[in-house]
């Protein structure tokens, strides 16, 4: 196990939706010495930013949070800067990491890596047995050449990193820009527009049968920061729930969680995207004893509860 309380760690994307979190519980398990690279002094796009922020933090440790996401739009609208933004970010993150001697990287990846049609529960060992969903697949690609890069660096230099596959995450503090949102803020907002509107209908893409896997955010951090003090292999490791909901159930509940009154019209013209989504988490428990807390209808409540209030402050 890796004591946290005497080390300094790198979070990048620290100010973001997830980092936030991970900083909390570092801060929890005694670590007090955190560098947080912003934006407007470090583009992790460009090496002499990532040389730069390497030399100021000094650190042990690097948790690589920082990412260009966003739902099936955007990844539809995007895919070079889905692709290109990710892989440099991370290729260019992990080698200087390994000049500069950093002890530990923690690399976040995506279930999105996950071949399109996976058997359920998708098993970390299936991940190289197909191409992605095409909607999302630059993304997922990018991400995934970070395990690959992650495993040549410990088999050639005994570079000491790991790989997670966090699904879906939620929860207060999500992002709400419909543009660049993921499922779960994007019908909150829709369906809160629609009740301050009156509006009658709302209007979902997709046919509502695909299902997805949900992590409340608090949870993912504690997997992420677990990992962090007890992982050291190379395999991949997924962190959620193993319990799946179709989108139609999902926007059932939040319709329900937010007493909107009219009707939900399904814009099938839209793509689904993958067909399934579900994790088998065994791994994450048996290696770090990881397990998500959160109820799914609890944590939605929390996510709706924080979007209605931030409005208010505006």
């Amino acid at each position: 196990m890796i004591s946290l309380k005497n080390k300094t760690v790198i979070v990048t994307g620290g100010a973001g939706f997830l980092g936030r979190f991970v900083i909390k519980k570092l801060k929890e398990r005694g670590c007090t010495d955190i560098f947080v690279p912003k934006i407007e002094e470090y583009d992790l796009r460009e090496l002499d930013a990532i040389k730069k922020m390497y030399s100021a933090a000094q650190a042990d440790m690097v948790i690589h949070l920082a990412a260009t996401v966003g739902g099936i739009g955007a990844n539809i609208g995007r895919p070079g800067n889905f692709f290109y933004d990710n892989l440099i970010m991370g290729v260019l993150l992990i080698e200087q990491a390994r000049l500069n001697g950093i002890e530990k990287f923690i690399i976040i990846g995506t279930t999105c890596a996950y071949p399109r049609d996976t058997p359920v529960p998708f098993r970390e060992d299936k991940i190289w047995d197909g191409y992605p969903d095409p909607t999302n697949a630059p993304y997922g690609l990018a991400k995934k050449m970070l395990l690959v890069q992650s495993q040549a660096y410990r088999q050639q230099y005994g570079f000491n990193s790991i790989f997670l596959l966090p699904v879906n995450l939620y929860g207060p503090g999500d992002n709400f820009d419909p543009k660049t949102s993921h499922v779960v803020p994007a019908l909150i907002k829709k369906f809160y527009d629609a009740k301050t509107q009156n509006s009658p209908e709302v209007v979902i893409w997709g046919t509502g049968k695909a299902t997805r896997e949900f992590l409340y955010i608090e949870d993912c951090a504690e997997g992420i920061v677990s990992a962090a003090e007890l992982y050291d292999k190379s395999d991949p490791v997924n962190l959620g729930t193993g319990v799946e909901i179709p989108i139609k159930d999902l926007a059932e509940m939040i319709k329900n969680l937010m007493d909107y009154k009219g009707r939900i019209v399904w814009d099938s013209s839209k793509p689904d995207g993958a067909p399934r989504r579900c994790l088998d988490v065994t791994r994450a428990e048996r290696e770090f004893g990881f397990r998500a807390k959160m109820n799914f209808k609890d944590g939605l409540k929390n996510a709706i509860d924080w979007y209605v209030a931030s409005l208010k402050q505006t």
